[in-house]
């Protein structure tokens, strides 16, 4: 029986094995939902939802929601256990790999590759970027600071100025050079 803590670090190499040069961020909050993973590529986001062969698809309605409002694309990676029941499950478009042991180490297949997701929202991708984010953007392309502006009031200048190609891309650039020691500072 593999458990989470069993799938994600070897999961995480077979990613950038299998997508090239990519940043993975932990357990990011969307939504109602806690993403177990974020995979961050130059031109799109992925979102990650890990059920080991201990997890139960109690909450998977709901997380299915709420990842295919914020990324780009969708994977499930599962167990053995959930291999022949995860597609009733999720979207045709989710990708799904699966897990399994094999002489004590975690080996995966790409059981289906990810489809762009039809329900994603701009909206909800530029809220996932922390204020000096949003601001580096908006200096990148030219546009007032508003520094007395609320943080939503930013995100909604940026979605009407700039491109949604131009800020998908910068979107991603953002969140691939994230600053986690920054965050006291970038949250403000």
């Amino acid at each position: 029986m593999l458990y989470d803590r069993d799938i994600r670090e070897p999961l995480f190499d077979f990613l950038e094995e299998t997508y090239g040069k990519i940043r993975i961020l932990e357990e990011k909050m969307m939504g109602r939902s806690r993403a177990d993973a974020v995979m961050v590529t130059a031109d799109a986001l992925y979102g990650i939802e890990i059920k080991s062969d201990a997890d139960t698809y109690a909450r998977l309605d709901r997380q299915v929601q709420d990842y295919d409002r914020y990324y780009d694309f969708n994977v499930a990676a599962v167990g053995t256990s959930h291999g022949l029941h995860i597609k009733e499950h999720v979207p045709d478009w989710w990708g799904i790999i699966t897990v399994e042991e094999v002489a004590g180490q975690a080996d995966f297949y790409l059981f289906r590759r990810p489809r762009p997701n039809p329900r994603v929202s701009m909206k909800r991708k530029v809220s996932i970027l922390w204020r000096s984010e949003l601001a580096h953007i908006q200096q990148t392309n030219a546009l007032p600071r508003y520094r007395q502006k609320s943080k939503r009031f930013v995100q909604e200048k940026l979605l009407e100025r700039v491109p949604h190609d131009t800020l998908q891309r910068q979107i991603c650039r953002e969140l691939f050079e994230r600053d986690y020691t920054l965050m006291g500072k970038a949250t403000e």
